[in-house]
């Protein structure tokens, strides 16, 4: 019980700090993005503004997450944090689509010239920044191994690159002083906005098909349930059995994995069958950190048996 309340203090100090790390960017890139119309800082502005506004009912789910199992809900409350993370994956989604059309628009009117030096010096300070935050989250989240502080990680991964990316592209007119390349000038605030859009589309996209999955108890990705029916069937090597199978599902962070064994002996030792969950059970939590784990005995009976009475 203290254990989990640590942790859960642990991950809610996280969240927090990637809380307020949005708010700054927020009002940082709003302010840069008004004083330069640059709409290359926009789209970064609408980003940490969805992240904002997406990590506040975070914060107060996170509580939730550490609630046991019961009879009315049996996952738990997983499935909360699942569908939390593809309404977000949905709303970075449409707001991404949204900016490449603005960005079309504006290119074939005629472009616009922004303030580039001004942009390249502020990408530089955001990219900084943003580094500084993904690692405080990956220390944190070394051991917590949390779905919520590993999409932010990532998120403030990809901020930074693509900070660095524009800080670099910002700087292209200062670095190519030439006359051929002054006609391109008004179009490349446009071209950066619209090249990281595309960068960043896959990224909410996939969060959108993991959750889908997660939410209507579909297998995880074949690379998962191939490394779980792995170290399961390592772990039972020792054991005599003709046939193994595997159900698995994720809710959240949570992976419910049951093993149906067909053993090659009519009579099973319940001692036996309890170390050999146990041993199943320690493999798993070498490689997962939160998982429910039942190994069960497949019983099948045939017609003959059931009228004969024989068990």
């Amino acid at each position: 019980m203290h254990r989990k309340k640590r942790t859960l203090k642990r991950e809610k100090s996280a969240m927090t700090v990637s809380l307020y790390g949005n708010l700054l960017f927020v009002f940082l890139e709003l302010a840069m993005a008004i004083h330069t119309g640059s709409q290359a800082v926009l789209l970064d502005a609408v980003y940490d503004g969805i992240e904002f506004f997406m990590l506040l009912p975070s914060v107060l789910l996170i509580p939730l997450l550490y609630k046991p199992s019961n009879e009315k809900h049996p996952f738990g409350y997983m499935q909360i944090e699942t569908v939390f993370l593809v309404v977000k994956g949905v709303t970075m989604t449409a707001a991404t689509i949204g900016l490449i059309t603005n960005n079309i628009n504006l290119l074939l009117h005629g472009g616009r010239t922004v303030a580039f030096d001004t942009v390249a010096y502020f990408e530089l300070f955001a990219c900084v920044l943003g580094v500084a935050v993904a690692l405080y989250l990956r220390r944190k989240n070394k051991n917590l191994n949390s779905p919520l502080i590993t999409v932010e990680m990532e998120g403030w991964q990809i901020d930074s690159a693509v900070s660095l990316g524009m800080a670099a592209a910002f700087f292209l007119p200062a670095l190519v002083p030439f006359p051929w390349f002054r006609p391109v000038t008004p179009y490349l605030d446009q071209i950066i906005a619209i090249v990281l859009s595309m960068i960043m589309l896959p990224m909410p996209i996939r969060t959108v098909i993991t959750g889908l999955r997660d939410l209507m108890l579909i297998p995880p990705e074949a690379e998962t349930v191939e490394d779980i029916r792995r170290i399961v069937e390592h772990a039972l090597e020792a054991y005599a059995y003709c046939d193994i199978q595997h159900e698995i599902v994720r809710t959240g962070r949570k992976l419910w994995i049951s093993t149906y064994i067909t053993l090659d002996q009519d009579r099973v030792s319940l001692r036996h069958f309890q170390i050999a969950q146990a041993r199943c059970i320690e493999a798993l939590s070498q490689k997962y950190s939160d998982f429910y784990f039942e190994l069960l005995p497949n019983i099948e009976f045939n017609q003959e048996q059931l009228s004969s009475g024989a068990f």
